[in-house]
């Protein structure tokens, strides 16, 4: 047995998931035909799916079960059991799992709950044995807390839901740690008219992960849209990384994600026990790896429905031609809602637009057409045509919704019309109905009919969708980033922050000093003042001189991160007075707000002034690690919170594209009358935190530098303070 163990456990993950999903047979440990029972819906589901291969009832109290013959162990089973499904009190399932591997299992799905989620010493002590057991017998295992899986190929079907259910082979994969939600995503595309060929529930992921699952999935030929209902990442680099092949295969990750709010973080870790991070940092990070958040289930319908049936747009830049003028206005709010734009349609568009559409149009974008379009195929051809070569176009909407029964010629031959159009369209064409409405039989025959058009729902999920895409289309655009290797003195910079990490508290965030958190941000590029740190009054008068009036004086302290509340810092010291009196009173105040405290000495820095207060940063986020940070300094981030999240992997285009998220970005240019800021110095410093990031993203807690000044012109730009706070051990 210990081969077919080292065997199981030398399977890649893709071949893990092909174990759990197409199984030489499925043993139903805990079988129970007491009405209502999951293994017995789970038996009826597979006898009513037809799944041809072998299904062995295990329990050890029964001869008989369901009119088969039940077994009482593994050791008693015909031929070497597969695959697990698995029904029984928690304390048993590590030992069953460890009796299945050691006849031959080579998977198993976890139905059992009662493990970390319950949030007990038992529940997690009960965790820890299963999670040793899949260790050690490397067995492919799908939960526990899950509700089975499926897989229109083979048939499969180990879920208890006793609804019928449609089990064809189908350009979708779904994996959710919510049971429950995943089938409501599969019965909602089936209404559509899309067919789900996988459906994983994952649950606690205490073996094989979403990570596991979409690499599966990306590797499946028939696999089109990934989608993945999602709690907390268990294997953050992993899912990364899972994310990016998808991206790369040209398969996008379609993610509902619990944890917009401190309460929907609350329920994932009760509901699977994981830790959900900031929704703001999972943008950022499993944005840039290819994954599409969106907000709603209704959300994962439509974005899915316009993947695929269209393809990606060029830009985000919204054309549209309807025929209410009420619709034009809902657009008009939706795109403003959404950060999307209906720009001006050219001179030439709109010149031949007036002359083709004549009175009872508005000549505009969005295109109210009127009677012009409604009554003559030949002219909403024209008009098609027109607005889609428009070089100021990227995607174009057109007013309809699916019929619900035959009868509307019109309506049919303009459909097929802008399908034969988009076939050969080198934009996409996607239609927006005014209202949510459902597909009937005849409706769901005719969407098979027209298949390069998206059909989308209702106006505001529709715009809601095209800036997903537009997103997505970004990222998908701007490629792979090579940062490069560090250089010589940022190596040596990164490992003396990693030796003061070692010598702090384990576990226990510690702070660097002033001067050493700048030192690094210098070894990276990043502009700092000179400055000196200074033991007594005289000395600091004396670095005034050299330095030049007026200055700043700083308490230097790795224990005093924060200065300003303890009367620390004191700015724009004129004369030599002043900077005498400054240092006497630093050292006093510090005495009164930290008893005891013995500084490192004062820094003398020159006053800056005249430049654009920014913030730069690095978070450490508990769910997807290390994110940038930028935004607006001063009053701009402590009123507005005007600061945008990017993954490190940064170049000046990713950098550029954080800056534009911010409002920060306008003040960067000039903003009425007033200069202009050193935009590439910004971007050169964005970059460089990313560099930073991506090297001491594993011992780095935070790192701010607020303010960074950008001067004018192009006068380069300033970390006029730092602080790094490193995770000891």
């Amino acid at each position: 047995m210990a081969d077919k163990n080292r065997e199981t456990k030398a399977l890649s993950s893709i071949e893990q998931v092909a174990a759990l999903l197409d199984p030489r047979n499925v043993v139903l440990v805990g079988a129970s035909d007491r009405p209502g029972s999951w293994t017995t819906r789970v038996w009826r589901n597979l006898k009513r799916y037809n799944y041809g291969k072998p299904v062995y009832p295990l329990n050890p109290g029964r001869d008989q079960i369901w009119d088969v013959k039940c077994y009482k162990s593994m050791a008693g089973l015909p031929e070497a059991p597969d695959h697990l499904v698995i029904l029984v009190p928690a304390k048993a399932v590590a030992g069953v799992l460890r009796d299945g591997a050691a006849a031959g299992a080579r998977s198993a799905t976890v139905f059992s709950s009662g493990f970390d989620e319950i949030g007990s010493d038992e529940g997690r002590a009960f965790g820890d044995q299963l999670r040793a057991a899949i260790i050690d017998t490397g067995l492919a295992v799908s939960g526990p807390n899950c509700l089975g899986n499926m897989a229109a190929a083979g048939s499969l079907v180990t879920m208890p839901d006793d609804r019928p259910q449609v089990l064809e082979r189908g350009p979708v994969a779904i994996v959710g740690q919510s049971g429950g939600l995943a089938m409501a995503i599969k019965r909602t595309l089936e209404e559509r008219g899309i067919n789900t060929g996988y459906m994983v529930t994952s649950g606690n992921e205490a073996g094989l992960t979403t990570a596991d699952y979409i690499r599966f999935f990306t590797a499946d030929e028939d696999t089109r849209v990934i989608i993945s209902y999602l709690e907390a990442i268990h294997d953050r680099e992993g899912f990364l990384d899972a994310c990016r092949a998808a991206r790369g295969a040209g398969k996008p990750v379609v993610v509902m994600k619990l944890g917009t709010s401190e309460e929907g973080r609350s329920a994932a870790l009760a509901h699977t026990g994981g830790l959900a991070g900031s929704i703001a940092a999972f943008d950022a990070v499993a944005g840039a790896a290819g994954a599409i958040r969106v907000g709603t289930l209704d959300d994962v319908v439509e974005v899915t429905e316009y993947l695929l049936h269209a393809p990606l747009p060029d830009g985000p830049a919204l054309g549209a031609i309807t025929f209410s003028g009420g619709l034009r206005g809902l657009m008009l709010d939706a795109a403003e809602r959404h950060g999307l734009r209906f720009p001006p349609l050219s001179d030439k568009s709109q010149t031949t637009l007036e002359g083709m559409l004549g009175a009872g149009s508005a000549v505009g974008n969005p295109l109210d057409g009127g009677f012009g379009v409604l009554t003559s195929a030949e002219t909403y051809r024209r008009a098609i045509e027109v607005v889609l070569d428009d070089p100021n176009i990227d995607i174009l909407l057109l007013q309809e919704e699916l019929m619900r029964e035959p009868g509307s010629t019109r309506k049919e031959e303009y459909l097929r019309m802008v399908e034969g159009m988009a076939a050969e369209a080198k934009k996409p064409i996607a239609y927006v109905s005014m209202i949510s409405y459902g597909l009937t039989e005849f409706s769901r025959g005719l969407r098979a009919e027209l298949p390069h058009l998206a059909f989308l729902q209702e106006t505001d999920k529709s715009l809601r969708t095209f800036k997903s895409v537009a997103d997505y289309a970004a990222i998908r655009r701007l490629g792979e980033v090579c940062m490069g290797a560090p250089s010589a003195e940022e190596s040596a910079a990164a490992a003396r922050v990693r030796e003061a990490a070692a010598g702090a508290v384990p576990g226990d965030p510690h702070a660097l000093s002033e001067p050493d958190s700048k030192a690094l941000l210098a070894a990276y590029g990043i502009e700092v003042p000179t400055e000196a740190v200074v033991g007594s009054a005289g000395e600091a008068v004396k670095a005034a001189r050299d330095l030049g009036l007026p200055v700043v004086l700083k308490a230097v302290s790795a224990a005093l991160p924060h200065k300003t509340e303890a009367g620390a810092v004191l700015l724009g010291l004129a004369d030599e007075d002043a900077v005498r009196t400054g240092y006497h009173s630093i050292i006093d105040n510090v005495a009164k707000a930290v008893p005891g405290l013995t500084l490192d000495g004062v820094l003398v820095a020159p006053q800056v002034s005249g430049g654009l207060e920014l913030v730069l940063g690095i978070n450490n986020d508990s769910e997807v690690g290390p994110v940038v940070m930028f935004g607006q300094g001063g009053v701009g981030l402590e009123l507005y919170g005007d600061v945008a999240l990017a993954d490190p992997n940064l170049d000046l285009a990713r950098a550029a594209a954080l800056v534009a998220k911010t409002k920060a970005a306008t003040l960067l240019d000039g903003f009425r009358g007033g200069p202009a800021y050193d935009r590439d110095a910004v971007l050169a410093a964005i970059v460089a935190m990313g560099r930073i990031a991506r090297d001491l993203g594993d011992v780095i807690e935070a790192l701010d530098v607020n303010p960074f000044v950008a001067l004018p012109g192009n006068g380069g730009g300033l970390a006029l303070d730092g602080l790094v706070v490193v995770r000891g051990g």
